[in-house]
């Protein structure tokens, strides 16, 4: 690796047993490459020790944030951040952007402008883009961090946004957020945190009204997984216990995990789809694994190898996804 174009320091890695100490030392490191170099050197840092630092590895998406907040807060302009921007680690990048944005801009600001802001992005890349939904679901975020954490005043506020894609997009980030909290470098105390809970895996997606539900499934495996000590069988049952129009989004949801706990390897992924106990289970956790394999990795070369590693009819399945969730990017 090239020094002066990716610069590369053991000074964080190193702190890998201070948690709290690493968390703040990566913000430091990233926020001064950032300031100094820009984006694309923080990425290229986070790039090059994600296979041997554990550290990186496992808290890359909220490290990714960290310099989408950073490049945000060094050209306050939305279009300018999202230009140096990078989609590694399940775009977290511009997630920390859309929470940047709700911090400086404010409350008042941000609630009154919720169905503007992300029309740049929109423009710019295309409505429904792969960008615009990372604006619009980071909008999300966003609320989150405006609304103090409450997660039924974050999905109301998404609600200002027009139209079903828009919000539904936008409930999306709230849920991811809000899981977020209580398993990222700076998570809050599940015991103490009000809106998950630890003898309710589904909660609260067994709350929230119905028009939130299929955002809130799409995303709650990743919270029933830290319960059960990340036994995807266990969590498969609770899909499969969950309101019958729910089943087969809690089943993708688990698919996403099943891609994200491996690194979207695609014979562990495999594996733990065949975990589930028919073949709704294993073709809806495939579908949600393969997207998140076209979301890794930037492509579809990945996703159809996954695809072609299942039986014929999952297989078909599988390559249309890939095929559909492709082609917006």
């Amino acid at each position: 690796m090239n020094s002066a174009s990716s610069p590369v320091t053991d000074k964080c890695s190193n702190l890998d047993s201070q948690r709290q100490n690493i968390y703040s030392c990566y913000k430091k490191e990233l926020s001064d490459i950032i300031k100094n170099q820009g984006a694309e050197q923080a990425t290229a840092l986070l790039k090059h020790q994600y296979s041997s630092v554990a550290y990186v590895k496992s808290n890359c998406h909220q490290l990714m944030h960290i310099a989408g907040r950073q490049t945000y807060a060094k050209y306050n302009n939305l279009a300018e951040a999202f230009a140096h921007g990078d989609q590694y680690c399940w775009s977290g990048y511009y997630h920390g952007i859309m929470e940047e944005i709700s911090k400086e801009k404010g409350y008042d600001y941000v609630i009154n402008n919720a169905n503007n802001i992300c029309q740049p992005i929109a423009k710019l890349y295309g409505q429904q883009s792969f960008n615009d939904y990372n604006c619009v679901h980071g909008l999300g975020h966003g609320f989150m961090e405006i609304e103090d954490e409450n997660l039924f005043d974050a999905l109301s506020s998404c609600d200002k946004t027009n139209g079903s894609w828009n919000q539904t997009s936008c409930y999306g980030g709230v849920f991811m957020q809000n899981i977020m909290n209580v398993q990222g470098p700076e998570a809050q105390d599940l015991a103490t945190y009000p809106y998950l809970k630890s003898n309710d895996p589904m909660y609260p997606c067994t709350a929230v009204d119905e028009k939130y539900k299929s955002a809130c499934y799409l995303m709650q495996t990743s919270f029933a997984l830290q319960l059960d000590s990340y036994d995807f069988s266990k969590v498969f049952e609770q899909c499969a216990a969950v309101d019958e129009q729910y089943v087969n989004i809690c089943y993708q949801s688990l698919g996403r995990d099943a891609s994200g706990q491996s690194i979207s390897d695609v014979d562990k992924t495999k594996a733990t789809c065949l975990l589930g106990s028919d073949q709704a289970a294993q073709a809806n956790c495939i579908i949600g694994a393969v997207k998140d394999f076209v979301s890794y990795f930037h492509s579809d070369q990945k996703g159809y190898q996954l695809c072609q590693a299942m039986s014929a009819d999952i297989a078909s399945k599988c390559s249309n996804t890939v095929k559909s969730y492709y082609s917006n990017f």
